[in-house]
């Protein structure tokens, strides 16, 4: 079982099962934890158990995490008049005139804006922090934090993950939009010209066509720029949209594991606008009909097959 972080409902939970008696092994089943969870939760509460100092204490300790910063105001002038005397950081910290710093602390405060010089002073300007990723971006509608809690649970059918499958970079444009039902992993990778907003939404009213909109309740993605399209995704087709937090593929697992498992047909460097739709057909058959331990080892197709005979 991953680890979870506890919320004040759960920790209420805790509090109300813990003065019934019950113990810590039911306790964790109760609340869908690991039983380290709740022993650690009760044993960092002295006395009687309550949920809201627990979730205060959680809190404080929570806002002392990182390390405590070094800058004071009367390092940072001595620095910067170094500087302007043509010193380097590197000479600032071995002649030990700013205290246990480091080189690339000094460059970090610089870069920062933290330290009022201008950088043209050194000769050397030191690695910048990585830039953040700005192409195709935009602003997401409603993020994983809004969606039901009966989509993370995996209880309910029609909740589908989607992404996308590239060429190698500078082969060709040519990429699949790939769909994964959460509750019974049936996967579905669909042929796109290229990464646009305009053939993902193309893709999407394809699927949409195909099937209904009692099997797809919603989606999943990405803040890739090709799902721009949220919009007209939720007001033409009636599927709301969901975007997963920045750089947490796990939010996406099912997948990216997916997607993962279309690798071992067209690995990457395959130029995608080659593949035929019947290698493509072929190669979904084959993953469909796979076996999953997590489904029990019964096959997606089996799985959806049945969820659809029960709508």
């Amino acid at each position: 079982m991953s680890y979870i972080h506890l919320t004040i409902e759960k920790r209420s939970q805790i509090e109300v099962l813990r003065k019934e008696g019950y113990s810590i092994r039911r306790i964790a089943i109760l609340v869908g934890v690991h039983y380290s969870t709740i022993s650690r939760e009760l044993r960092r509460i002295s006395g009687e158990y309550s949920a809201i100092v627990a979730e205060q204490d959680a809190i404080k300790k929570a806002s002392n995490k990182g390390r405590v910063s070094k800058f004071t105001v009367p390092i940072a002038a001595h620095i910067e008049s170094r500087l302007q005397q043509t010193w380097s950081p590197e000479q600032l910290v071995g002649a030990e005139l700013v205290g246990k710093l480091s080189v690339k602390t000094i460059y970090n405060w610089l870069h920062k804006g933290l330290l009022k010089v201008d950088a043209t002073v050194l000769r050397r300007k030191g690695k910048r922090p990585s830039s953040q990723e700005k192409r195709g971006r935009y602003a997401v509608g409603r993020t994983i934090k809004d969606r039901p809690h009966e989509v993370k649970t995996r209880k309910v059918f029609g909740h589908w993950e989607l992404d996308t499958v590239v060429s190698s970079r500078g082969k060709s444009k040519g990429c699949f939009a790939t769909f994964v039902e959460r509750k019974t992993r049936f996967y579905i990778a669909i042929p796109m010209k290229d990464r646009t907003k305009e053939s993902m939404f193309n893709a999407m009213s394809s699927l949409h066509t195909s099937l209904t909109n009692k099997v797809l309740k919603s989606f999943t993605s990405d803040r890739g720029k090709e799902f721009a399209c949220y919009l007209e995704v939720e007001r033409l087709l009636g599927i709301p949209m969901y975007f997963a937090d920045a750089y947490s593929a796990w939010q996406r697992g099912s997948n990216e594991n997916s997607n993962g498992l279309l690798r071992e047909f067209f690995p990457k460097r395959t130029d995608l606008s080659k593949v035929t739709i019947q290698e493509l057909t072929e190669s979904l058959l084959l993953l469909n009909n796979r076996p999953r331990k997590c489904l029990g080892f019964k096959s997606p197709f089996k799985m959806f097959k049945h969820e659809i005979s029960m709508i």
